[in-house]
């Protein structure tokens, strides 16, 4: 199952990679990471999307954390009502659609078009996973030439 667990760190350099190796020499595989600084400069904010077959293991990597000097707090949101949103950025072949075509496609997800020429569009979405991979699979169609995701972001609500 995953799991979406975020991580108050202190803001210092070598915080994420003592972070990420406790991940790697416990064999736990990351599947989202992202990491940004707070309303407090001196914190960050790590949120974590990691698969954890039952409860056991999911407890021993929220133990390692804690015992990480310079984790602040870690919680697990995944058995709470949170948000969730990602960023993509999106670059299409523009060769035979017109820019409403394309914004037509696009009017049911939350998305915009940056930019559109001759050659490529780019669009940017903002959205929980399920909503970017549906946007994903409707703009396919259209050549997609380079595709950018960040890590899930998430607060409890």
């Amino acid at each position: 199952m995953k799991h979406t667990i975020y991580a108050l760190v202190e803001n210092k350099p070598g915080v994420l990679a003592r972070i990420s190796g406790l991940f790697s020499a416990r064999g736990f595989n990351i599947d989202s990471l992202a990491v940004g600084e707070t309303h407090d400069p001196t914190m960050s904010r790590m949120t974590i999307i990691v698969d954890a077959k039952d409860d056991r293991i999911l407890e021993q990597i929220k133990k390692q954390l804690h015992k990480l000097i310079d984790v602040v707090s870690v919680q697990d949101l995944t058995k709470k009502d949170f948000f969730e949103r990602e960023l993509v950025l999106i670059k299409l072949k523009t060769a035979g659609i017109t820019r409403q075509k394309l914004t037509a496609r696009l009017r049911k997800f939350p998305a915009e078009v940056l930019s559109f020429d001759k050659q490529t569009a780019v669009i940017q979405a903002v959205g929980a996973k399920a909503q970017v991979s549906d946007l994903l699979d409707a703009v396919g169609g259209f050549g997609v030439t380079e595709l950018v995701r960040t890590g899930r972001i998430a607060i409890a609500k």
